[in-house]
């Protein structure tokens, strides 16, 4: 037996060595050029960087008379029509759509070929196509206006193509001298911007699912629907076994399916109130997203807490990693905010859907927020801001540990119905319901309702009550 393990520890030997002769070979004549591309060491390499917000130009309708009048005062002669010396004519149903210059003060841009330019006002148009974009973007390096290079789901990617940016030239004095011209476009050179066709601030989030239950029991009451909150939500059962342990411990009969039916009608009821309670506020958030499984599929959940009161302030299920879930989430957190503290700051990993959505904050009509994103860059403090926010950026990352062990019984839902009903009612109940070592023991959010309530469900009960007088507030204002 000693000499078959011996053999076997010298092949191990053997197999060690020749890994070990192969990678030198590998690191000295093909070197690993894909690790100049990573973020973490190579600072030419900003593929997920997000740029400053485009000078935007608010299109503005202008009246040519008045145009031709103020320039007839400043330059003491009024300004003629255009000489057609080419012999093209333009045809009199052309006008500027501008300032509506008649076709006399038009100017053929691209030799016939349908481009038209306003001697008044200097607008560059396209016959049959109305010239009235509310927004222009142009480059905030350089002035030039920004081109549409490509359409994604939710906005369109404009490009600053001017090879005389000073974005661009500082870009390409950073490339690798050795850099052939086929990998260049693994580096960012040009300015982007991300132009969202969607408006997430005008969506509904207040309003009921079409398929909400009643709460009218025709068998069971209130009581056993607490009960069975409590033991699903609070104590993290899954329904079989919340079905279980009320007719082992208490002997009463309800199938999983009437429980799925509760802690649905229950998170629609209990939502309102979660998300428009008064939390108290301090001047630092943390954000992060994290997994689900959704029929065997990668979903994904944003939590978004406040980092001195613990308290979860927004939160988002989503079937994709895009940023509109990102804003609809912050847009709860931010909710009836409509200044920040001088010293607010927004902690969250180095994912690049945060800042897209800080600028969407930024550039929304009503009460817009500006404010910046800190973001910490992997597991190792490797710089100065990862040293100083890393201990934020652990306290969202102890919440998803905390909603992964009551989520781990599950094994996955089958639809996102049922994964929206179950976030919420989980944050409803570590909100209000929960007690924390961080508080002494005690919840973070005290409701004198609650603090009345002698058991957990009975607390449900009062929880249920407060979310239908939240409802019918809500409704009566709209």
């Amino acid at each position: 037996m000693s000499v078959i393990v011996y053999h076997l520890l010298d092949y191990i030997q053997q197999l060690e060595n020749n890994i070990s002769m192969l990678l030198q070979l590998l690191c000295r004549y093909m070197p690993l050029r894909q690790m100049a591309y990573d973020d973490s060491h190579s600072p030419e390499y900003q593929k997920f960087k997000t740029d400053k917000l485009p000078v935007i130009v608010k299109f503005e309708k202008l009246d040519f008379k008045v145009l031709l009048q103020e320039y007839e005062q400043g330059n003491g002669n009024p300004l003629k029509p255009v000489q057609r010396r080419s012999g093209r004519t333009i045809p009199e149903d052309i006008f500027c759509p501008k300032c509506g210059a008649p076709h006399h003060y038009i100017y053929d841009n691209n030799g016939g070929r349908g481009e038209y330019r306003c001697k008044v006002c200097g607008q560059c148009f396209v016959s049959g196509i109305t010239a009235a974009n509310p927004l222009t973007f142009a480059c905030p390096y350089c002035g030039k206006l920004l081109q549409p290079m490509k359409e994604r789901k939710h906005f369109t990617v404009h490009k600053c193509v001017s090879l005389s940016c000073s974005f661009y030239q500082t870009n390409l004095k950073k490339l690798p001298k050795d850099l052939p011209d086929e990998e260049r476009h693994k580096y960012k050179l040009h300015y982007i911007y991300r132009e969202f066709r969607v408006n997430f601030f005008s969506m509904d989030m207040d309003s009921l699912p079409a398929n909400a239950s009643s709460l009218k029991f025709s068998k069971n009451n209130a009581h056993i629907m607490g009960l069975c909150l409590t033991y699903h939500v609070n104590l993290s059962l899954s329904l079989r076994k919340t079905a279980q342990a009320l007719k082992d411990v208490h002997g009463i009969s309800v199938s999983h399916t009437m429980i799925a039916n509760y802690a649905h009608a229950a998170a629609a009821v209990v939502k309102p109130f979660v998300d428009h309670y008064p939390y108290p506020r301090s001047d630092t958030y943390v954000g992060d997203e994290t997994y689900i499984k959704v029929k065997g599929a990668k979903g994904y959940v944003w939590f978004i807490m406040d980092a001195l009161y613990r308290s979860i302030i927004g939160y988002r299920v989503s079937s994709d990693r895009a940023v509109g879930s990102c804003i609809l989430a912050m847009r709860m957190a931010f909710n009836n905010i409509k200044r920040l503290p001088e010293a607010f700051k927004f902690i969250a990993d180095g994912y690049s859907a945060y800042p897209l959505a800080a600028q969407q904050f930024e550039l929304r009509e009503v009460d817009p927020l500006n404010f910046k994103i800190t973001q910490v860059i992997g597991l190792a403090n490797n710089d100065a801001t990862s040293t100083q926010f890393r201990p934020f950026k652990q306290l969202v990352e102890r919440l998803n540990r905390t909603f992964k062990f009551s989520y781990r019984p599950t094994c996955g839902f089958d639809n996102f119905d049922g994964a929206n009903y179950s976030v919420t009612l989980w944050v409803a109940y570590y909100n209000f319901l929960r007690t924390h070592m961080a508080k002494g023991g005690r919840v973070l959010n005290s409701v004198p309702e609650l603090i009345a309530a002698d058991n957990m469900p009975a607390k449900w009960q009062v929880l249920l009550r407060l979310g239908q007088e939240k409802i019918l507030q809500l409704q009566a204002v709209s």
